[in-house]
């Protein structure tokens, strides 16, 4: 197949270019800011200013990674050639309200979440406009994303700390609850929907089981083969100033995801998998200041 990723520079979009480069011609549509890829091919171009560039190709399906806004949707279904067959668009699990009764189905209304704020309302503008344009669109809506090419600075903050011997600042009790997907399992929901199209063109995806805080930083050190020694922390309202996730519980149902995929990747050894690439290439992960506050913090801790 011919296959179009927006994106292809950075972690998800790079990671989806990467895994079906193998079988198919990949072509990747990005700015050229970043390193590019071996062995997929490069349409430089912004996606808001792309004229007639991507009328010349013929693609089989498009995969809409960095779609954050209605704008970049309409933008880029103006400028694609006739003749796609697929577009799938990498939505969030931010586009449900945290009102919602849980778990998440895709059954249920949309709308504002308090906690995601202008993302989540920007990726439910995205796929309302795909979908008016495009109703044979499918859109996939995943919790947090986890694995190699990770830049995010979620589980690699964790790694930082356990190669450094910290001991870890636990929010709370650590028993608030998150759910992960690895990048190569969303790789294999995608392909199965290029196989299969499924009559449902909403889909959840994500791990069936969460772990809690404890579990997953637990998980993180011991990939790093280190001791984990945690505190505690009670007496701070916002976790995120110390902490790579939000103070926010969700859990999706993945039914439909399962009917196309019937198994998704064991977490310690995805977050293996994830580490391995971390030791290779810690300069891409953008980071935060999380150490800094700690070390300004921890003495009202202990």
């Amino acid at each position: 197949m011919n296959i179009l990723v927006t994106g292809g520079t950075v972690f998800v979009s790079k990671y989806i270019a990467n895994y079906f480069k193998n079988n198919n011609e990949v072509f990747v549509l990005n700015r050229n800011t970043k390193k590019q890829l071996d062995g997929v091919h490069l349409i430089e171009a912004d996606r808001h200013n792309l004229g007639n560039i991507l009328k010349e190709y013929n693609f089989d399906a498009v995969l809409d990674i960095c779609a954050y806004t209605g704008e970049d949707v309409s933008d880029l279904a103006d400028a694609l050639p006739d003749g796609v067959k697929d577009y799938i668009l990498i939505s969030s699990s931010a586009v449900y309200p945290e009102t919602n009764v849980q778990p998440f189905t895709e059954e249920q209304e949309i709308g504002s979440n308090s906690i995601w704020g202008n993302y989540g309302t920007n990726k439910i503008e995205a796929e309302k406009i795909l979908s008016s344009r495009m109703p044979a669109a499918y859109i996939l809506r995943p919790p947090y994303l986890y694995g190699p090419m990770q830049n995010v600075y979620r589980e690699p903050f964790v790694f930082e700390c356990a190669l450094s011997d910290r001991v870890f600042y636990i929010p709370k009790d650590g028993t608030m609850k998150m759910q992960f997907f690895h990048v190569e399992d969303l790789c294999r929901v995608i392909a199965k929907i290029i196989e299969t199209h499924p009559d449902y063109h909403i889909i959840n995806v994500g791990n069936k089981n969460l772990v809690n805080i404890n579990e997953f930083v637990s998980l993180c050190y011991k990939v790093v083969g280190k001791e984990l020694k945690i505190v505690n922390v009670y007496n701070h309202e916002n976790q995120r100033d110390y902490f790579s996730f939000h103070d926010y519980e969700y859990y999706l149902d993945v039914t439909k995801q399962n009917e196309l995929i019937d198994n998704t990747k064991d977490l310690e050894d995805g977050l293996r998998e994830s580490f391995e690439w971390y030791i290779k290439h810690s300069e891409e992960v953008s980071r935060k200041n999380y150490i800094d506050f700690i070390e300004s913090h921890k003495g009202l801790w202990q």
